[in-house]
C-alpha cells in the first residue's frame, strides 16, 4: 500500500502542475524547439555539386558544424538551435558562397539553392613562377609563331628577359621543329631541287634517287636540329634561340644578327662564343658524310658543309631581325630587348 501511495502521489504531483527538474525541461523542450536546415548546391550551369563542403555557423559561436553534399547535391543539418545562422559552401575549382537566415523553433528551413561561381582563370605569367615554369609558358607561346601563318618559327624569342631553357625544353623544342609537317615538306622540296640540279649525283635519278636525296636532306635537318639545338646546348648550357633585338641603328642590328652563328646567350644570361652551333656544324657534317654517296665524299665536302651551316646561321639571324617578325601574324607584343 505504501508503494501504491507513493506512485499515486507522483502522478498527482505531475498532474497538479508541480515544476519538473532541469533535466526534464531539456528532455521535453529539445524535440519542440530544435529545427533542421536543408539545401542544395550546384554549379553555375545548374549541375549538382557532389562532395561540396557545407559549414553551419552561428553569430558569436566558435564551434561550426560541417557536412558534405550527397550525390544529389543536398545537405542537411539536424537538431539545429533556433536563431540566426550562416551557411558557407566551398568546393575545389569554385569560389565559396555564403548565405544567411534565421531558424524558428521547430522549423524545417530550406535554404535557397546555392550556385557556386567558378574560380577565375588567367593565362598571364604570374609573379612567383619558377624559372622552369616561366620557360614552359614562353615556349608554348613560341609554338604559336608561324611565318605567313603556317611556317614554324619556334627558335625565335621576342621576350627581352626570357627564362633560360632547361634541357627537357631544348629537346622538346627540337622535336616540335623536326616533326612539323612544313619541315618535312621543306626537306621534300630541297630533295627535288637537288635532283633537278643533279647534286649528290651518286644517288642517281628516278624515284630511288629522289627518296635517297630526301632521306639525306631530312637527316641533315633532324641531326642538325638535335645536335646544334638540344644536345650541345644542354652540355654547354647555352640557349639555341635567336633573341630579337629590334632597337638601335641598322648597322648595330645587322652586326648583332650576323654574329648569331658564332655568339649566343648562355643559360646564365650572358653572351658567349656559340660552341653549340660551331661544334655542332662540324659534328653534323661529319655524320652526314657517312650516308652521302661515296662518289660525293671528300674532306673538302665535310669542311665546306660545316662552313655553309655556320653561314646559314648568320643569314637566318638577319632574316629574324629584319623580316620574319613583320611576316608573323598575331605576334604578341613585348618590349624590345636591349642587347649589348
Amino acid at each position: 500500500m505504501a508503494q501504491s501511495q507513493q506512485s499515486y502521489n507522483s502522478d498527482s504531483d505531475a498532474g497538479a502542475g508541480i515544476a519538473p527538474t532541469d533535466d526534464q525541461k531539456k528532455t521535453q523542450a529539445a524535440p519542440a524547439t530544435a529545427g533542421t536546415i536543408t539545401g542544395t548546391v550546384t554549379d553555375p550551369e545548374g549541375a549538382l555539386a557532389v562532395g561540396a563542403q557545407i559549414t553551419l555557423t552561428y553569430p558569436g559561436s566558435s564551434a561550426p558544424q560541417t557536412v558534405v553534399s550527397d550525390d544529389n547535391g543536398q545537405y542537411t543539418f539536424s537538431n539545429v538551435t533556433p536563431g540566426p545562422f550562416q551557411i558557407t559552401a566551398t568546393a575545389p575549382g569554385f569560389q565559396s558562397k555564403t548565405v544567411k537566415g534565421t531558424l524558428r523553433a521547430g522549423e524545417a528551413y530550406v535554404v535557397p539553392q546555392i550556385a557556386l561561381p567558378i574560380e577565375g582563370a588567367t593565362t598571364d605569367v604570374k609573379v612567383g613562377l619558377t624559372g622552369d615554369e616561366a620557360a614552359e609558358v614562353q615556349v608554348q607561346e613560341q609554338y604559336k609563331q608561324k611565318v605567313l601563318g603556317f611556317i614554324p618559327n619556334y627558335y625565335a624569342s621576342y621576350v627581352p628577359d626570357a627564362a633560360p631553357l632547361p634541357p627537357h625544353l631544348k629537346f622538346q623544342l627540337a622535336w616540335h621543329s623536326v616533326s612539323d609537317p612544313i619541315t618535312i615538306l621543306g626537306a621534300g622540296m630541297l630533295a627535288g631541287i637537288y635532283q633537278a640540279g643533279d647534286q649528290l649525283s651518286g644517288y642517281g635519278q628516278g624515284a630511288s634517287g629522289y627518296f635517297d636525296r630526301f632521306g639525306a636532306a631530312y637527316g641533315d635537318i633532324f641531326l642538325g636540329t638535335f645536335i646544334d639545338s638540344a644536345i650541345l646546348p644542354s652540355l654547354f648550357h647555352q640557349d639555341p634561340r635567336y633573341f630579337y633585338r629590334g632597337t638601335g641603328t641598322i648597322k648595330s642590328r645587322l652586326g648583332y644578327a650576323l654574329a648569331n652563328s658564332v655568339m649566343c646567350r648562355g643559360d646564365s644570361g650572358k653572351y658567349e662564343f656559340n660552341y653549340s652551333a660551331v661544334v655542332g656544324s662540324f659534328v653534323t657534317s661529319g655524320i652526314s658524310y657517312t650516308y652521302y654517296p661515296a662518289a660525293n665524299r671528300g674532306g673538302g665536302l665535310l669542311v665546306e658543309s660545316a662552313l655553309i651551316r655556320i653561314a646559314e646561321g648568320s643569314l637566318a639571324g638577319v632574316f629574324q631581325e629584319f623580316v620574319v617578325k613583320k611576316l608573323t601574324p598575331h605576334m604578341k607584343n613585348h618590349q624590345a630587348a636591349q642587347q649589348p
